[in-house]
């Protein structure tokens, strides 16, 4: 099935294949500095932070200290993994899997 986002146009087009076009992490790393403010770059980490502790089924309380994120930004991850596009649980299974990969290369 494929997913197509309201949102899109040929802008968000541009933007897709511009990550896709990205090979190492310091490619990402250099675009992200480039293309977000830094205020802009914490919020998506805070978030994909968010989703690894929800992911883990931590409670919000704890992912609110540890996070610093308001209960209002966990409830939207936690929505947006439930009921989302898929998105942060393709990322956190394919994350999940290759730290077993590793843990398992390494024993």
């Amino acid at each position: 099935m494929s997913f197509t986002p309201h949102w899109k146009d040929k802008n968000s087009e541009l933007l897709v294949k511009a990550l896709l076009s990205l090979k190492t992490e310091e490619e990402v790393w250099r675009l992200l500095d480039d293309l977000c403010t830094i205020a802009e770059v914490k919020a998506m980490t805070q978030r994909i932070h968010v989703a690894k502790l929800l992911f883990e089924d931590t409670t919000y309380n704890i992912i609110a200290r540890e996070t610093g994120a308001s209960t209002a930004t966990i409830s939207r991850v936690n929505r947006c993994l439930n009921y989302g596009a898929d998105g942060y649980r393709t990322v956190l299974d394919r994350l999940k899997k290759e730290a077993e990969d590793e843990k398992q290369t390494n024993t």
